[in-house]
């Protein structure tokens, strides 16, 4: 029984630790194959010379990855309570979904590096021109798939609610915001992930602190192993991020369907 029982166990612990594991292993094979290939460490450092170096200047790492994230989470929290509103508003006005919803559809076409000079003109060289990229850059995932989650409502469930002379604004709390809560969150995990790209695109441009700074500086002197330092804390502070929010969606919305067959398929 204890021998049947070790499988499944196996597994759950597996899938709980599935991104540990699958990063780990990733690493692992980079050592072993850099290791046996020779790579010249100024092209492609081990990962343990990576590791050895955030040991070695962890402050620095830690200073400018807070900075990074500090811009990325205020940023993102933007995109998310504007996008959402401006998703209720193309829903509710035929107008601005020909209008606003089509500019932004049009703007999004438009490669955000190009115009990141052009939020340091408007915003100057501080923390606000990098909040300004990366919000132009996360918004656009957050409107469309807030403005799909908002009318895919069951057009039975809208009439109804009418029918029993339900306001827009009941309508809009109680049966289209909880029905686009997937959608919203499935655009949030995609938004954090470009606003943290926005900051390092305007960090690129403009900066004295964050990782993007930290790449640049490494790059001028040809320390490949810092900027792959530098990369590694981005990989990290972009998978916390993107699974954070992924748990927060499990708490909140335990009743939804893609949740149910995670919790089935691991025996819970």
């Amino acid at each position: 029984m204890i021998a049947g029982r070790a499988p499944g166990l196996l597994r759950r612990i597996f899938r709980a630790n599935q991104v540990v594991v699958v990063i780990v292993g990733f690493l692992v094979v980079w050592q072993v194959a850099g290791t046996i290939f020779k790579a010249p460490p100024y092209l492609l450092p081990l990962p343990s010379a990576i590791l050895a170096e955030l040991a070695a200047r962890p402050k620095i790492y830690a200073i400018n990855g807070a900075y990074t994230l500090y811009n990325t989470l205020i940023a993102f929290a933007l995109s998310t309570v504007i996008g959402v509103g401006m998703a209720i508003a193309i829903v509710y006005s035929k107008f601005l979904e020909k209008t606003l919803y089509t500019f932004l559809v049009a703007l999004n076409s438009v490669p955000k590096v190009a115009l990141a000079p052009i939020f340091v003109l408007w915003l100057g060289t501080g923390d606000a021109s990098k909040i300004g990229i990366a919000f132009f850059i996360a918004i656009f995932a957050i409107v469309v798939d807030a403005v799909l989650g908002l009318r895919s409502v069951d057009p039975e469930m809208l009439d109804l609610a009418r029918t029993l002379r339900g306001g827009e604004l009941k309508v809009l709390l109680k049966i289209r915001f909880p029905n686009a809560l997937p959608s919203i969150f499935a655009g949030m995990k995609v938004a954090v992930s470009l606003a943290l790209v926005g900051v390092i695109v305007g960090e690129f441009v403009v900066s004295k602190q964050g990782l993007g700074h930290v790449i640049l500086v490494s790059q001028g002197v040809f320390d490949t192993t810092a900027m792959f330092g530098a990369i590694f804390v981005l990989a990290f502070l972009g998978t916390v991020l993107f699974y954070g929010i992924e748990l927060l969606e499990r708490r909140l919305l335990p009743w939804h369907v893609s949740h149910r067959s995670q919790r089935a398929s691991t025996g819970h």
